[in-house]
């Protein structure tokens, strides 16, 4: 699975709305700034969030951008889907659109647990968890295997 850097630009501006919400609208060249994000493409990704009900934003000297909703109900798979579409698919086709024959039968649940622990980690992570430096135990044991930080 390849997170592409909309997604990772993604998460990463929503979650700077998320440790700032007391501060009020964030402004996207601070966003861009702070993250190093391009500041046009984050302006592209912010429309996308907006649309997608995640980011409301307002214009004017006071106005910038900020959560639609609390940090604890946006998930990071909530973002991706709002940037990138479908978490996980084969040749753009969701693993459930596909068919196989033959030898290659087998390869169809197998994209299916792919998807199904994909979604279990990405839905399971909110904005607010990863905020608070908490992300649940299944992903810290996870990451605290050491072969998830080889490269094979």
């Amino acid at each position: 699975m390849r997170i592409s850097a909309r997604a990772d630009y993604a998460v990463r501006a929503a979650l700077e709305l998320a440790v700032r919400h007391e501060d009020g609208p964030v402004k996207a060249e601070a966003i861009a700034t702070v993250q190093d994000i391009p500041h046009k493409f984050l302006e592209s990704i912010l429309g996308d969030l907006r649309r997608a009900g995640l980011v409301d934003s307002r214009r004017g000297g006071n106005g910038g951008y900020r959560l639609a909703r609390d940090a604890s109900e946006i998930t990071v798979a909530d973002v991706i889907r709002a940037v990138d579409g479908p978490i996980v698919s084969v040749r753009g086709v969701r693993p459930t659109g596909l068919s196989y024959a033959g030898s290659a039968e087998p390869l169809l649940p197998l994209w299916v647990a792919l998807r199904a622990n994909v979604r279990r980690i990405l839905e399971g992570v909110t904005l607010a968890d990863i905020a608070a430096d908490k992300l649940p135990e299944t992903v810290q044991a996870l990451a605290a295997e050491p072969a998830a930080w080889e490269n094979p």
